[in-house]
């Protein structure tokens, strides 16, 4: 009896795809259902607060608001725990100006501001500028589009 080479072909494509995933498999931890995201790329909530963002330190971390949060010190952590709505940007850590326009992208560290106390992140200089032209109106508009464009 012969095989057709086609057939021989899928049967050593699926035996392989077999051993990838068993190999795979084994080399992973499980994964859960609800992955947790690190925050404001890694930096230190707290730090913003005291006018220089400084990254966090993996081995020191919180969990709020479905994320991972760094932290320099154990202090910085417990800071952060409590009072995390004080310290977490406003927007989930989204752009403030891309919210205020009624869409959303990603914040960035870089591009920051504390208004009243509460943090807000923009993607580049040019949102930057473009937010901080008019900071209480666009605050507003962002507030007013906030729960219509939210992710979650």
């Amino acid at each position: 009896m012969s095989i057709n080479p086609s057939r021989r072909g899928l049967a050593t494509l699926a035996v392989g795809a077999a051993s990838l995933v068993t190999l795979f498999a084994g080399s992973r931890p499980a994964a859960a259902g609800n992955q947790l995201g690190v925050a404001i790329s890694g930096v230190d909530a707290t730090s913003f607060h005291d006018g220089r963002p400084r990254a966090g330190n993996p081995n020191i971390f919180a969990t709020y608001n479905r994320a991972l949060w760094y932290f320099q010190s154990e202090a910085t952590r417990d800071r952060f725990r409590a009072e995390p709505a004080r310290f977490a940007p406003q927007f989930d850590g989204y752009c403030a100006w891309a919210a205020s326009q009624n869409y959303i992208w990603p914040g960035n560290p870089e591009f920051w501001r504390l208004v009243d106390g509460k943090l807000y992140l923009k993607v580049n200089e040019e949102a930057q500028r473009l937010w901080l032209a008019d900071i209480p109106g666009n605050i507003v508009k962002g507030n007013t589009n906030w729960p219509r464009i939210h992710p979650f």
